[in-house]
């Protein structure tokens, strides 16, 4: 079980003193700190748009100890809150923060999620930055999570301030390396956020097309509505892209599968995007709809007569008039 008043895996280690909910923060407009290489903005911008959406699944599913200490009722978001740099030049804001209640002691506290997407030796330097930041605005807990996704084995979660054989501060902060979880201890949650990032999981290149699988299984058991699913699905496939063959494998093994049907109502995102598009017009005008996105996105001629089941002539006339 988890003590915030005692949180050395999250707080800075120097006096704290924790505020009562009743206390009012005004947050200015814009919490950034500087930041030495330029972030992958894509990147930044589909972590922070699943777990903003998914916040308590993905608490839940990472960090169940945690999930099951906190009052996710009276969620707030802050990502978004304004407050001044304390830098010049180069900027970053912080990705995501949310403020939550702690079940115990029914004080406020602060989550901030930091995805990091590339190797960077000084990074638990830069958490400590967003810490003292964040930590001297809010006037609250913080909670600091780095989720890292890249392929290296750095996953530093702690920064140490030492004057000689005096150690002035530890700070320490909770990680989730994607890469080196197993994918396999996650196909049987029926959870959004672990479906979705099944795609930056440990896996190799032969199991690609079962990972893939499984996440369209997953997809199917989810009671969401289609917005909150394309956003797993444009991050899923944003990671983990198929080739024409590999495709062609997918949906013949699916095809086995006893909940088949379910399966390949989403398995192929054109013929998803095609049926919201022409659904009122027709089978014939869907077909060629589907044909066209896929031709738009480079698939080759036999591939998309084999997922339209449209004749290769009426492929290439419709791939001449996209070229006019």
């Amino acid at each position: 079980m988890i003590d915030i008043q005692n949180l050395e895996g999250c707080a800075f280690m120097l006096n704290m003193e924790i505020q009562g909910s009743n206390v009012t923060i005004q947050l200015p407009k814009l919490l950034t700190v500087r930041e030495e290489k330029p972030s992958y903005i894509q990147h930044d911008l589909l972590f922070k748009r699943l777990i903003e959406t998914f916040f308590s699944e993905f608490i839940e599913a990472f960090f169940p100890e945690l999930y099951h200490e906190i009052d996710f009722s009276s969620m707030k978001h802050l990502s978004e809150e304004m407050v001044p740099s304390i830098y010049d030049g180069n900027q970053k804001a912080l990705d995501i923060v949310v403020e939550v209640k702690w079940k115990k002691t029914d004080t406020i506290i602060v989550v901030h999620v930091e995805p990091q997407s590339y190797q960077q030796a000084d990074f638990n330097k830069r958490m400590f930055h967003y810490f003292s930041l964040l930590y001297r605005k809010v006037d609250k807990p913080v909670l600091p999570i780095a989720v890292f996704s890249y392929d290296e084995a750095w996953e530093k979660d702690e920064f140490k301030l030492t004057i000689g054989h005096l150690n002035v501060l530890t700070f320490n902060y909770l990680t989730l390396h994607l890469r080196k979880m197993n994918w396999r201890q996650f196909v049987q949650k029926e959870n959004p956020v672990s479906a979705a990032l099944l795609s930056k999981m440990g896996y190799n290149k032969r199991e690609r097309i079962k990972v893939k699988i499984e996440f369209f299984r997953i997809l199917t058991k989810l009671k969401i509505d289609l917005e909150k699913r394309d956003i797993l699905i444009d991050f899923f496939q944003t990671y983990l892209q198929l080739s024409e063959r590999e495709e062609e494998i997918l949906m013949e093994e699916v095809n086995k599968l006893e909940d088949a049907e379910r399966i390949l109502e989403i398995t192929n995102p054109y013929v998803e995007r095609g049926k919201r598009i022409g659904r009122a017009e027709g089978r014939a005008e869907l077909q060629k709809e589907v044909a066209v996105e896929m031709l738009k996105e480079g698939s080759s001629i036999e591939f998309v007569a084999k997922v339209t089941k449209l004749d290769q002539a009426e492929i290439k006339r419709l791939k001449k008039e996209l070229s006019m």
